[in-house]
């Protein structure tokens, strides 16, 4: 299995949204219980569709002696949904579709509380890509565990912490509260998956 010359995995990362259906829009995420973050797979993923399952399962494949053609593919889905399983509300309630109608005024516009965790604390940085990630490679970062189980318990408690939810207009408060949370997500996301590749294709 081979990426074409010059592709990077930052060139893979958006894959999966882009082939995204009714069939695969569940992996994306995983619902936990208010006040309850402990992961229980036959509880909470009793299909295998969500999204710690379907890492689970592209791993497998990546490991395995699967054509090189589904073996890219699984590695296009690992990718990306281990930055998803970080982003606090890919493993947030049922309720409110993990922040999708939590509707508010951020930067001056309308959105949604998914939406400005998915993109618009990241947007308000005002860096490149490149200057992200520089950013976030800080030497040393501490990994605690490769079991993307634990990465939805870490990312369901930030969803449960007071004051998460913000007020319907966003205020300095919360920028400056949650972008440093959203900036360790993204390099625990970028750390325990170069470990998580290296384990399997060294």
């Amino acid at each position: 299995m081979a990426l074409k010359p010059g592709a990077t995995l930052a060139a893979i990362s958006t894959w999966a949204d882009e082939h995204r259906n009714r069939t695969t829009a569940a992996r994306h995420y995983i619902n936990l219980r208010r006040g309850n973050c402990t992961y229980n797979a036959q509880r909470d993923c009793p299909y295998s569709n969500f999204v710690v399952e379907a890492i689970n399962w592209q791993l497998a494949v990546l490991a395995s002696d699967a054509s090189d053609e589904k073996r890219l593919t699984a590695l296009k889905y690992i990718v990306h949904f281990v930055a998803d399983v970080h982003q606090p509300l890919h493993a947030g309630y049922a309720d409110d579709r993990g922040g999708n109608t939590y509707q508010l005024q951020a930067f001056g516009r309308g959105t949604n509380l998914h939406a400005l965790w998915d993109s618009g604390l990241i947007q308000n940085l005002g860096m490149s890509d490149e200057e992200l990630a520089a950013r976030l490679m800080t030497p040393g970062v501490r990994v605690v565990g490769l079991d993307m189980s634990r990465a939805a318990e870490e990312s369901c408690k930030i969803v449960g912490e007071p004051g998460f939810y913000p007020p319907r207009k966003l205020g300095l408060d919360y920028i400056e509260r949650y972008t440093p949370v959203m900036e360790q997500r993204l390099g625990m996301a970028a750390a325990r998956l170069s470990r998580l590749l290296n384990q399997i294709l060294r």
